[in-house]
């Protein structure tokens, strides 16, 4: 692998003490350059500052309908949208008040309503992601309008990802509303046979064929460990166990065998035959995002984007969950055939020993960023906060060191989709990668000289835009720019420079609305969609600017960085890629 340029050092000491703390309470010292506050989160002001962002973005939609009317005489393809909640930031804080990692959510029972979902936008979610282990298609449609809705009529961007349920063994259903204790020796049944009610002591599994291959003495892990029993005899089809570990049961909840040690099920395919008609489904209603569920190789994945490439007229981007050993051990293959990884650490935490987990979501993550592929780390972020307001300082540590290894994205599950302060955990999540990020920033620069890339591009037009992202990120943070301006048809530059890290957040325009919802996974960038895109590069600079300052998005002074991928068609054929500084004036 090729060896990053050097970069040469720059403290940014006194932009980061412009950051506004994040943490109620008198300031009381420095730490890495960072002022640190005493105090507890203040949940009263976050929330006052998303109530403020509802009302905003309810007056700027009156506004901009009152605008459009105003300017009917203008070319109507003049414009740019951008999400409401970057805007408010830009105009309140400037540049540097961008944070950089992505926020997924889970919407469940618990945060499906129109409100509970505008609450999740304005505090910060960047993607709703819906599994599609739950609920009919019927509500995955309605909360898919919901969110639409608000996007058009308020501002926000916010992508759509459906999760696959994968061919897995998992509890159909118990008879109880809730849960079930399992008692250590209690004797249960696990049957496929279909019965109406609730069976003492009788758990019905989802897959006919959930029994073959099992022995007597194999063990039964009840999601991810909940509970553990132990096969004490095979009736016919179904499984009498014993339970060893005792704990609870939940509707849903997956089901694994293993034996020495080792999975003793295996031959389920990838994607089931539901799953390929919610695939249908999730294409039909214009989602973002295809998450696939317990991938073995990148089979499963080539086939389902080769499918899609037919099949949707739009672009649908497919991410690959690493849950099992043998995502692992084909983990480089997957992560390249994929166009994003999401590590599903509950799932994966039952077949990898749990204190290898931290190195393997580390590798991962290095890995998906020497291809130049988002990564997701998922699972148990802030379990703790399903029930109560505040998370545990471990949950804290566990994100801050996600986002120290520059993660693209963190996601809440149960949190936010079950959770009764899934608000105030997109607020925690925020926080706490917000004060990450500006706890890294002076140890960035040379974290950046030591990273090695993986050289990516195969053509030399491919080399090209690759060096210069590389190039441009540490000219970037060399000369302290504000911000960087990409303007991209496909959105792969954005990418690029994503990978690089940069300080400076990264603005990429686009005409091209499958792309701005793509970008929405890619660390540091904030999307922006534009009407047109000209072959002029300096009329599309000219453009944006002007509709930025006349946002107040930007300040006079300003300086920034301007790299392209879009070529004029009469342009010379031995002209190359620049990058263009400019100062807004």
């Amino acid at each position: 692998m090729a060896a990053a340029s050097e970069s040469v050092l720059l403290r940014f000491g006194n932009e980061v003490a412009k950051q506004p703390t994040l943490f109620s309470g008198p300031m009381k010292s420095r730490f890495l350059g960072v002022p640190v506050t005493s105090g507890a989160i203040s949940w009263a002001g976050r929330k006052r500052q998303v109530d403020s962002r509802l009302r905003l973005a309810g007056v700027r939609a009156v506004a901009e309908a009152a605008r459009v009317q105003s300017l009917s005489g203008q070319e109507p393809n003049f414009g740019m949208a951008i999400d409401t909640v970057a805007e408010e930031v830009l105009r309140g804080e400037g540049f540097s008040g961008m944070w950089k990692t992505k926020l997924v959510c889970t919407i469940g029972p618990a945060c499906c309503s129109l409100l509970e979902l505008e609450r999740l936008a304005a505090g910060g979610m960047n993607v709703a992601r819906l599994n599609m282990c739950h609920n009919s298609r019927d509500w995955h449609r309605d909360v898919i309008a919901k969110i639409k809705k608000l996007n058009e009529q308020k501002g926000f961007s916010v992508s759509v990802m459906i999760d696959t349920e994968g061919s897995q063994i998992h509890v159909v259903d118990h008879g109880a509303p809730s849960s079930l204790k399992a008692e250590e020796g209690s004797v249960w049944v696990f049957t496929s046979q279909k019965f109406e009610g609730s069976r003492p002591f009788t758990v019905r599994a989802n897959f006919e064929g959930f029994s073959q291959g099992i022995m007597v003495g194999d063990e039964l892990v009840i999601d991810g460990g909940m509970a553990s029993f132990v096969v004490v005899e095979k009736m016919g089809d179904d499984l009498r166990c014993k339970c060893t570990d005792p704990g609870l049961l939940l509707p849903r909840a997956k089901m694994s065998f293993w034996r020495n040690g080792k999975l003793s099920y295996h031959g389920l395919p990838t994607l089931s035959k539901k799953d390929w008609e919610d695939i249908d489904f999730g294409v039909s209603e214009g989602i973002d995002f295809i998450a696939v569920s317990f991938v073995s190789d990148a089979d499963s994945i080539k086939q389902l984007k080769n499918y899609l490439s037919t099949s949707s007229s739009k672009s649908v981007k497919v991410l690959a969950k690493v849950e099992t050993l043998e995502s692992l051990q084909n983990l480089e293959e997957i992560v390249e055939a994929s166009d994003g990884i999401m590590v599903a650490r509950g799932d994966l935490g039952v077949e990898v020993p749990i204190e290898q987990i931290p190195t393997v979501q580390e590798e991962i993550t290095r890995i998906c960023r020497q291809l130049n592929k988002p990564v997701i780390i998922a699972s148990q972020l802030l379990e703790s906060m399903i029930e109560y307001p505040t998370p545990t300082r471990a949950e804290v540590a566990d994100v801050t060191e996600v986002v120290r290894q520059y993660a693209d994205a963190l996601m809440l599950s149960g949190e936010s989709a079950i959770g009764s302060n899934g608000q105030k955990a997109v607020s925690v999540l925020k926080m706490v990668s917000s004060r990450m990020e500006l706890w890294t920033r002076e140890e960035h620069q040379q974290a950046s000289a030591l990273y090695s890339y993986k050289k990516l591009g195969a053509s030399l037009a491919d080399r090209i835009a690759e060096a210069i992202c590389n190039s441009a990120v540490e000219m970037a943070n060399n000369l302290g720019v504000d911000a960087i301006f990409v303007y991209t048809k496909h959105g792969e530059m954005a990418s690029l420079l994503s990978r690089n890290r940069p300080n400076p957040p990264i603005f990429a325009f686009t005409n091209d609305r499958s792309v701005r919802m793509g970008l929405n996974l890619q660390w540091g960038v904030i999307p922006v969609l534009v009407d047109n895109l000209s072959e002029d590069m300096e009329a599309n600079v000219l453009k944006t600017t002007q509709l930025l300052k006349t946002k107040g998005m930007v300040k006079r002074g300003c300086s920034v960085l301007v790299v392209s991928d879009i070529f004029s068609t009469s342009a010379n054929p031995n002209a190359f890629q620049s990058i263009k500084m400019m100062t807004i004036s």
